[in-house]
């Protein structure tokens, strides 16, 4: 039997502290102080969990945390935010670009598409095919 915390399946064979981080918005941290103050180890198993330590559970992250659809939905209204006000992280996120100061001269190949401008050595293929 699995344990649905938030509309997720928590896997069986982790440890619960692993398990928790598979909900969008809670951390190993996150989860190991959620287990620190329902008293819980960390180590067992979450098939060995009985139904009322899940219910403790999932009613702890209910009340204290912001998780799944509502953190997503936060998380996407905040970028729309500053994108609305014109700020420069606003513009950054509209231009697909890093927005926390990160060098874009060399890395961000995945935000710009991979886009390798630079040609290999400089060698033309005719002249490598003459030798």
């Amino acid at each position: 039997m699995a344990i649905r915390i938030a509309g997720i399946n928590i896997p069986n064979e982790k440890r619960i502290v692993i398990a928790l981080t598979y909900i969008y918005g809670i951390g190993l941290k996150q989860s190991q102080d959620i287990l620190a103050t329902l008293k819980i180890s960390p180590d067992v198993r979450v098939k060995d969990i009985e139904e009322e330590l899940a219910n403790k559970i999932r009613e702890y992250i209910d009340k204290n945390y912001i998780i799944e659809g509502d953190l997503r939905r936060q998380i996407s209204g905040n970028i729309k935010r500053l994108k609305e006000i014109s700020s420069y992280r606003g513009s950054r996120h509209t231009k697909r670009l890093p927005v926390r100061g990160q060098r874009t001269k060399t890395n961000s190949r995945t935000v710009r598409g991979n886009k390798r401008l630079t040609m290999g050595s400089g060698k033309s293929v005719s002249a490598i095919q003459k030798t």
